[in-house]
């Protein structure tokens, strides 16, 4: 050691010899490098700028310059190490860094599904009416999807070729399926109405998938949509039920719709009826036709009374349509498979 060294010259010296034989093979190395030599808190040069107080003030200027060559020989070591690691990923993606951006083609607007469209719709319409939205599981047990809706046990809705079963029915009714309909939500609906203490009136619609064990063609699919209403309370009457149901095909069709009310039967409701609207059409014989768009009836009291709802007391009615239906007759589409197929032609014009 000169008479002008100092002990942190030797430190830098031993420092300078460790930079250059630390191997910067890979990413790794390259980390550990720049941590162990560079780093802001722990680095080993840094400390040796920490310890220059130490150092004579006559030879702190030379120190200082000898510290700082330190510093830029690690730098230069690590800059030499990642600019290869970069010409070799370009080299071998073929990636020029040099070349201008390119501006990607405009990306098409999207839309809502025509199916979203129309469920969108519906809900609209009769929130304006009044009824609040109410939702439950897809996967349902026997009671609430047959039995507490009046289902006879050998109805042929429970047959295997119509629900799809996830559990076989247990002797008590307590089969798992997928819901065959949403009015199960009708069913929870009135049974959390009951447990509040609060019980009718009641008033909601129940929007939601759901399935049947049907062969596919172009008028069936296994999955559908539903929308199905529920109205309960004193002296409610199939008049109620007849006026709610042309107020929204008025508002969902337009104008002033020819309708008719034709006698059926469900399980759940009684009196029943399914209810068609005339579509006009001049290439038909006599200028149209009938389209049915909807089932609906008085709630049957067996109904009312599976759920602990007194039926000399409360009446009310339900009905329930088809989205995928209703959006056949709006758009005048004939096979429901395209709403499935994705097919972008058919997507665009919506």
């Amino acid at each position: 050691m000169s008479d002008t060294a100092t002990p942190l010259d030797a430190e830098i010296d031993a420092l300078q010899a460790e930079i250059d034989a630390a191997p910067l093979a890979s990413g790794d190395e390259a980390e550990a490098f720049r941590v162990r030599f560079l780093g802001r808190k722990a680095g080993a040069v840094t400390a040796l700028f920490g310890k220059i107080g130490s150092v004579p003030p006559e030879a702190r200027r030379a120190v200082g310059q000898k510290l700082n060559a330190l510093r830029q020989s690690a730098e230069a070591r690590l800059d030499e190490m990642q600019s290869a690691a970069s010409g070799a990923s370009a080299e071998a993606t073929d990636l020029d860094l040099t070349l201008p951006g390119r501006i990607p083609a405009p990306l098409a607007p999207g839309s809502l599904h025509p199916l979203t469209q129309t469920l969108e719709s519906i809900q609209d319409i009769f929130a304006q009416f009044g009824f609040a939205v109410a939702r439950g599981p897809e996967i349902e047990d026997d009671w609430h999807n047959f039995s507490a809706l009046n289902f006879p046990a050998n109805h042929p809705a429970r047959d295997m070729q119509d629900t799809f079963f996830l559990e076989p029915p247990a002797p008590e009714g307590r089969g798992i399926v997928l819901r065959t309909h949403t009015s199960p939500v009708q069913v929870r609906v009135m049974e959390e109405a009951v447990r509040s203490g609060g019980g009718p009136p009641i008033r909601v619609i129940a929007p939601g998938r759901v399935f049947r064990n049907e062969a596919v063609s172009f008028k069936s699919y296994f999955m559908f949509h539903q929308v199905e209403g529920l109205v309960i309370d004193e002296g409610v009457s199939f008049a109620d039920l007849k006026a709610v149901i042309f107020a929204f095909a008025r508002a969902f069709f337009g104008g002033e719709p020819k309708m008719r009310f034709r006698p059926s039967f469900f399980p759940f409701t009684e009196p029943s009826a399914e209810v068609d609207v005339w579509w006009e059409d001049e290439s038909l014989p006599g200028g149209g036709r009938w389209l049915e768009i909807l089932g609906c009836g008085m709630v049957d009291p067996n109904v009312l009374d599976s759920v602990g709802i007194d039926s000399e007391r409360y009446t009310g009615y339900a009905f329930g349509m088809g989205v995928e239906r209703m959006a056949q007759i709006r758009y005048d589409v004939d096979d429901i498979r395209l709403y499935y197929e994705n097919d972008q032609r058919f997507l665009r014009q919506f």
